[in-house]
């Protein structure tokens, strides 16, 4: 991604904010898109920061245990990051669980929160269906973004370098014999959801489960919700009527969301 302005070498800090909590939280946020490690040069050149002022934030960060040296002398991410994480992550299953249960309401099918985290999709909330055949997936599963609908929702409007280079990091093994294997045939399929403006895992992950998935638009973490039942009953009329209540559900959730972290 290129530099933001409020991450450049001259850039002013935020009215009230400080700069230096700024910088090193942007610098977070660029070893998470980077998969989690980099070295000193590779913030340097992203963040348009001179190596001394990284390399003061990246003491510090290590310090506090937010981040840890590598032998290689690379950074990554360090353990004290997964405890905020956990919690960050509860808190949004906790304000997106009232959304979940509209749309089973709606839809009648299993509901869905899940979070792009680093190169793999986290559920973090579910509502499950009422029907006697269900789809359950455990909140705080993790699996490959390229055999889900909602890793689909998510990696849309990514970079297409970005997304090859995620996939490059993950490898695409098949779910099953349904799985998209190939990058430029992710890359095709993530062209359909832009133009379509919601995703499809059709028998990808879980064979005879079929998911719908939209993102939530300016969401502070990528996010996405869905809702997944079996074929027979998520069909292609079911999909032309559950779209827009997804799409709907999801620009209310967004709004939730901007009210617990005002800018």
């Amino acid at each position: 991604m290129p530099p933001s302005s409020a991450s450049t070498s001259d850039a002013k800090p935020a009215a009230g904010g400080v700069q230096s909590l700024e910088r090193a939280f942007d610098l977070l946020e660029r070893m998470a898109d980077a998969g989690g490690e980099v070295g000193l040069s590779e913030l340097s050149a992203s963040s348009g920061l001179p190596l001394p002022t990284i390399h003061r934030l990246m003491r510090t960060l290590v310090s506090c245990g937010y981040v840890r040296q590598q032998p290689n002398r690379r950074y990554s991410l360090g353990p004290r990051l997964i405890r905020l994480g956990e919690n960050a992550s509860r808190l949004l299953g906790t304000w997106a669980r009232p959304h979940l249960a509209r749309l089973v309401e709606e839809t009648g099918e299993t509901a869905n929160m899940a979070l792009l985290d680093g190169d793999e999709i986290v559920y973090v909330a579910q509502v499950p269906s009422r029907h006697a055949v269900r789809m359950f997936t455990e909140v705080g599963r993790r699996v490959l973004p390229h055999t889900t609908g909602v890793g689909k929702a998510l990696l849309a409007n990514v970079p297409a370098e970005e997304v090859r280079a995620l996939l490059g990091r993950t490898g695409m093994p098949a779910a099953t014999d349904r799985t998209i294997t190939d990058p430029d045939s992710f890359l095709e399929a993530l062209g359909r959801v832009r133009q379509a403006g919601y995703a499809v895992d059709d028998s990808e992950q879980e064979i005879g489960v079929r998911c719908l998935a939209v993102a939530v638009p300016d969401s502070p973490s990528a996010a996405a919700i869905s809702i997944s039942g079996p074929t027979g009953r998520l069909t292609e009329a079911a999909t032309d009527s559950f779209v827009p209540v997804l799409q709907e559900i999801a620009a209310q959730l967004s709004r939730t969301l901007a009210t617990q972290n005002p800018s």
